[in-house]
Parts: C-alpha cells; sequence; structure tokens
C-alpha cells in the first residue's frame, strides 16, 4: 500500500489512434489471478520470503506466455534491501514507431505486501489482496493487453516492485538503474489498491498529485471525455503522492509519475489486516477499471509530442 477493451464502453470514438481499441478484461482471468496472488501459499508475499518469489515466477510465466520481452537481460532486476535479495520484475513492450520508441511509459504496481499481521481467528497471513495485489493484476492485463495489440509508438515497460513496503525500495533501485541509462522517461502510471469502487463519486479513480500535472485532465480527453480519473482531497491531505512508487521517478525524472488508485480510506477496512482477501474484492470492477484505462494510455503512447506534461 501507499508507503504503496471495448473503447470506452463500446461508444464511437473520436481520437482515429482509438479506433481499434476493442480489448475486454476478463473478469474471470482477473479473479483467477487475484485469487492466487493473495492466496494463503503466497504468505502475504513479503519481500525476501518463498512467497514473494512464487509470485515472481506467476508474472514472469505470465510475461512470458503473452510475449512481453524482459527489459534487462532476465525479467528479474535484482537489488539488495536489509541484507536480503529482493528483485522486481521488469518487461517491455517496444514501440512501433522509430523515432517515438526511443520514449518511454511505464505501467507499474508494486506486489509484495507484508507476510504476516496482526492475529483475527487463528489467521495471521496478511494476503494483500486490495494491497497490492489488485495492481498487480491490473499492470499484467495491461502487458497482456499492449503485448497482443502492437498499437503503441512508444515504448512501454512494465515493472511490478518488491519492497515498496519497506520504504519503496524497489522503485528507488530501478529509478537509478534506468536514470542511469539516461532512459527518456515520459509519463510513469502507477496502480495502487485498485480493488473495489468509489462511493458517490463522478470518476472511477483517483490520481495522487492530482494538481502536479495535466495528466487526469489529458487521460479523460482522452478516453472520450469520461472522467476515468479524479481528485480526492483526502490524498493531498495525506501526502500520498509520497508515499508509492510513483515518487522516486518523480523526484529523478520531474516528468509526470503519478499513482492511480480506488481505496479512498472509507471503502475499505482492511488496510494491512489479515482480512484483506479476495474475496472482499470486487473482481467485475477491477475488470472494468483496466478495460477503461486502455484508450488513455492507447493515446497517451501514440500522440506524436508529449502532450503530459508537469504543471508550472
Amino acid at each position: 500500500m501507499f508507503f504503496t477493451v471495448i473503447a470506452c464502453k463500446g461508444q464511437t470514438t473520436k481520437n482515429p489512434e482509438l479506433d481499434s481499441v476493442k480489448a475486454e478484461v476478463s473478469k474471470v482471468e482477473v479473479k483467477e489471478d487475484l485469487d492466487y496472488l493473495s492466496s494463503d501459499e503466497m504468505m502475504g508475499r513479503e519481500t525476501g520470503t518463498k512467497g514473494i518469489e512464487e509470485a515472481a515466477v506467476f508474472i514472469e510465466n505470465k510475461f512470458k506466455d503473452f510475449g512481453v520481452k524482459p527489459f534487462f537481460e532476465t525479467y528479474k532486476d535484482s537489488f539488495m534491501v536489509n541484507g536480503i535479495q529482493a528483485f522486481n520484475i521488469v518487461g517491455l513492450v517496444e514501440g512501433k514507431d522509430p523515432q517515438l520508441k526511443n520514449q518511454f511509459i511505464i505501467i507499474g504496481a508494486h506486489y509484495d505486501h507484508i507476510g504476516l499481521g496482526k492475529e483475527v481467528d487463528g489467521d495471521s497471513i496478511a494476503n494483500g489482496a486490495n494491497d497490492n495485489a489488485a495492481g498487480t493484476v491490473g499492470v499484467i492485463q495491461l502487458a497482456k493487453y499492449f503485448s497482443k495489440a502492437g498499437n503503441n509508438k512508444r515504448s512501454i515497460i512494465f515493472a511490478l516492485f518488491s519492497g515498496e513496503e519497506m520504504g519503496l525500495k524497489g522503485s528507488k533501485h530501478l529509478t537509478e538503474k534506468l536514470k542511469a541509462k539516461d532512459l527518456d522517461l515520459y509519463v510513469m502510471f502507477n496502480l495502487e489498491m485498485i480493488g473495489v469502487p468509489m462511493k458517490a463519486k463522478d470518476y472511477e479513480a483517483y490520481l495522487t498529485g492530482f494538481e502536479k500535472s495535466n495528466l487526469a485532465e489529458k487521460f479523460n480527453e482522452y478516453s472520450n471525455g469520461e472522467k476515468v480519473l479524479g481528485f480526492l482531497p483526502q490524498a493531498q491531505q495525506m501526502s500520498l503522492f509520497r508515499r508509492s512508487d510513483n515518487y522516486p521517478f518523480y523526484g529523478a525524472f520531474n516528468v509526470p509519475s503519478q499513482t492511480v488508485s480506488t481505496f479512498d480510506f472509507s471503502n475499505y477496512p482492511y488496510y494491512h489486516h489479515v482480512d484483506d482477501e479476495s474475496q472482499f474484492l470486487d473482481a467485475e470492477f477491477m475488470a472494468s477499471l483496466i478495460e477503461d484505462f486502455i484508450p488513455g494510455l492507447v493515446k497517451m503512447a501514440n500522440t506524436n509530442e508529449k502532450e503530459i506534461k508537469m504543471n508550472d
């Protein structure tokens, strides 16, 4: 957690780049992946444990099946944290345009959690379904879409971070490696706790650091005017922008690097709780939300100029 299609739901799109966006995200697949990643078998996916290693293998196999290439020599981006071996999982769908493919979008989420939590009724496994198996499933589904669609002029990195619960360690590590490569980063789009719908809002998910860029405005425009992303005052009040894996990229690259979430501290009672289990999440909502991310991301990956920018 914060430290952690059918184009536009079948409507006719005004954007030429979106005419072929007809992706449909499977609710069944979302639920199956969510159930597995947050199962007791994963033992809460604490960094450095057998459980998170099994989760990493699961993600790697998904990427292989989809045809997502490793960004480095292998999918694993290894690092040490407090004497513990850890690794991010980093895949690539290369852009189709000879020039724009040298610009990168990162779609990320952390796949680690806290391991064991305070025991309740004999249960001590903090399964981390919403935090953040949900975001991990979102990245997996988006990687599947782009690897199959092949409709991105810019290159897209799909990054699943370890060590988030230990202080954004995995995202800090990857940021440093990409900065050393002088990567031309356009946008970092981070998914965090997207497993339950928001209540009484006129948007589907909120964006941390809303005022720092025009990302929400442009994303909604790209989504044929659908209000996918909005402003949550509590996110600003609680400084959530600084508390998830978007933040290291913002600090190093000074480009729009923001987190998308639907957890607003009132619509889900199991933050860092042993009852954060998949049975309490809404897979149908998640599939619909991931579908609604796709048109905006496709347009983001295809505009001739970098239209998403930091605000002055």
